[in-house]
């Protein structure tokens, strides 16, 4: 919230918002959520793919967060080869894990291996989204209209209704 607000004061949002000023600050610090519909308002007007990680975060507790520590390089590069790395990983797997079959036939000691191949899934769905969220930002394309035509996509091919 504090990127999508710039150069804004607190009390400026809120006014944009309906909000009180205290509302707002609450919300910027994490100290309470971020109402849905101020999320989608805001999401139009920021269009920020690091907002809507933690947005995703925040209400389901699931899905990528925006990597921030003193060990990522999040230049286009980097996080290219680090996807290209994490998806071959994940293929690999995957293409090992045997799932011609039934799940629930999965034996106690392969347990563990169907729990590497999730991790192996969700590390590379992480730098997925890390990818096209540094393409659109670097190449300056929305990342709300980037979702939007994927899904324009999904609806027309029938697969989402």
């Amino acid at each position: 919230m504090r990127e999508i607000r710039g150069e804004k004061t607190q009390q400026q949002m809120a006014l944009d918002f309906n909000l009180s000023r205290e509302a707002y600050s609450k919300m910027e610090n994490g100290s309470r959520k971020v109402q849905a519909d101020i999320a989608l308002r805001m999401m139009e007007r920021g269009d920020n793919a690091r907002f809507a990680f933690e947005l995703r975060h925040q209400y389901t507790n699931t899905g990528p967060r925006w990597l921030d520590g003193p060990n990522v390089d999040l230049h286009h590069a980097s996080v290219k080869e680090k996807t290209l790395e994490e998806l071959e990983e994940a293929m690999k797997a995957l293409r090992e894990f045997n799932l011609a079959r039934s799940l629930k036939s999965i034996s106690h000691w392969e347990r563990p291996e169907a729990e590497k191949v999730l991790e192996e899934m969700v590390e590379a769905v992480t730098a997925l989204e890390h990818m096209v969220a540094i393409l659109c930002e670097n190449l300056e394309i929305s990342f709300v209209d980037t979702w939007q035509n994927h899904y324009l996509q999904l609806k027309a091919k029938g697969w989402l209704s």
